[in-house]
């Protein structure tokens, strides 16, 4: 009998040293990766060269209504969720790294599901204004998050722009981010694994169906409706709202997308405002739009950052930026997706 217990001892002891040695090695193979992204200068929302990588990602909440549009700063984000927000209005959240705008906007107010999505890029949180229940959310989280409505107007981190009613004309002075980020105790600086990336050799090789035009309609009626163009000359798919091109406000600046990435998943209205909840976490189908195709694979949530994979593997990105519009899985990809 004791020589059965040290014996049962010896192999819990390895199996421990073994799983222990593993997660060492993962957790090496993985910094070293950082690491080597940083010495190469490659920003990993983007995987292409620049300075800068070691800065912190900055996420801010911007506003689709119709009467924000055209809006300020989107052009410049690395990678943009569009999840609905309430009613048929969709709402962005913006990650900026690779480059800093002077100003974007229009800011709105938080939800749980954006700002969830900002801790899981690690990113600095920036909206403007919300309810009590989510700043407790947030404050209990510990998010690390910038509230417009503490510098509303205060012509340094905020202005509001006159030309606009609010709630639609909160603009975020982006140079001031890293001055109140640092006064907040917020780290201004971090190292990111890099999101998985195709070479050039492999962006030649990507396969699939044609998908020149790809229309999601969010709503029926009122009609709503997100439309992807691809423009061959640029090898970029151009984005518009109900039918009118998204641009930049003062310079008229298109959007352009290497890759856009879209989901279904479950969403639940939770209150009387039409304030939903979105899953974010199970997985399911999606559709990656590159280079004027459409691969029909799913989503899943690794390490908290929604990927496409197939076989379980995720797929590479396009060395680029990022749209990744997330819709209800009722009517899901096959009822609210059409591809030309």
């Amino acid at each position: 009998m004791k020589k059965y217990v040290i014996l049962l001892t010896a192999l819990l002891l390895m199996l421990v040293v073994g799983c222990s040695k593993d997660k060492d090695e993962n957790q090496s193979a993985k910094d070293q990766s950082n690491e080597e992204a940083v010495e190469k200068g490659v920003f990993p929302l983007t995987g292409l060269e620049g300075k800068g990588i070691d800065r912190r990602i900055v996420s801010v909440m911007v506003n689709n209504h119709a009467k924000a549009r055209p809006q300020t700063g989107l052009s410049q984000a690395d990678l943009v969720f569009e999840i609905l927000a309430e009613g048929n209005i969709t709402r962005f959240l913006a990650l900026y790294h690779s480059e800093e705008p002077e100003v974007v906007g229009p800011v709105r107010s938080a939800r749980e599901y954006y700002f969830d999505l900002a801790e899981r890029y690690q990113a600095i949180y920036i909206h403007h204004g919300a309810a009590d229940f989510i700043s407790d959310m947030i404050k209990e989280r510990g998010i690390d998050s910038i509230n417009g409505s503490s510098y509303d107007n205060d012509g340094h981190l905020f202005k509001r722009d006159d030309r606009r009613q609010a709630p639609h004309n909160s603009y975020l002075q982006f140079g001031a981010v890293n001055e109140i980020a640092g006064e907040k105790g917020f780290d201004i600086t971090e190292t990111y694994e890099p999101l998985p990336f195709l070479t050039e050799e492999e962006t030649e090789q990507i396969e699939g169906e044609k998908a020149d035009r790809v229309e999601i309609t969010y709503f029926k009626s009122p009609l709503t409706t997100v439309t992807y163009q691809y423009d061959a000359t640029k090898d970029v798919y151009d984005r518009y709202s109900d039918g009118e091109q998204s641009v930049e406000l003062e310079s008229n600046q298109p959007i352009e997308l290497s890759n856009v990435l879209i989901i279904e998943t479950a969403h639940e209205v939770i209150d009387d405002q039409g304030r939903r909840k979105v899953d974010l976490d199970s997985g399911g189908q999606a559709y990656l739009l590159q280079k004027g195709l459409v691969q029909k694979l799913e989503w899943q949530s690794v390490e908290g950052r929604i990927l496409p994979v197939k076989d379980g593997q995720p797929v590479g990105l396009i060395p680029g930026k990022t749209w990744i519009n997330v819709i209800p899985t009722s009517p899901g990809l096959e009822g609210a997706v059409t591809v030309q």
